[in-house]
């Protein structure tokens, strides 16, 4: 029984890669249509990405207790400021506790209308960010004002795009 128990650790590992090879192989990639969602913003309306067509949007995957999530926040604040006639920010906080997420997106800052807390036990496990691919957070995606993506970007990318318009 001993001597199986040394394969646990590589079980366990095999299966980690193969969730994170899943997720990434069945996620959009750059070019193709940005898969659209509905969901519940903070405020309880109801909303649709698809309805933002005809404008940038900056997807921001993030969680109240990741903390590369709460340092990057104020530049996510001052793309918002610079640029908000022409890029719609949807910030999806994938939390345990959908309050944290709120009350954490009030404290850094947050002031645009499409905020989303997806409440998963596993957070990478919620349906938004399956559908994108996330494997990890803080992660950014830009789309098109035709709705399509053009991928993953971090700040300085967004900003040099926006800046060129």
């Amino acid at each position: 029984m001993k001597k199986y128990l040394v394969y646990i650790p590589l079980i366990a590992l095999l299966i980690y890669l193969s969730f994170f090879v899943f997720i990434k192989l069945s996620a959009t990639s750059k070019g193709e249509l940005a898969p659209d969602f509905e969901a519940e913003l903070i405020d309880g309306s109801s909303f649709k990405l698809s309805s933002l067509r005809g404008k940038y949007v900056l997807l921001d995957f993030w969680g109240s207790w990741c903390q590369p999530c709460r340092s990057a926040n104020p530049h996510l604040v001052q793309l918002h400021e610079k640029y908000s006639n022409e890029l719609r920010i949807v910030t999806i906080a994938l939390e345990k506790e959908k309050n944290a997420g709120i009350v954490v997106a009030q404290k850094d800052g947050f002031k645009w209308k499409h905020q989303i807390v997806e409440q998963s036990n596993l957070v990478l496990l919620s349906e938004i960010s399956r559908k994108y691919g996330v494997v990890s957070i803080p992660t950014k995606y830009l789309i098109d004002p035709e709705g399509n993506m053009l991928g993953e970007m971090s700040f300085n990318q967004i900003d040099s795009l926006m800046m060129a318009l």
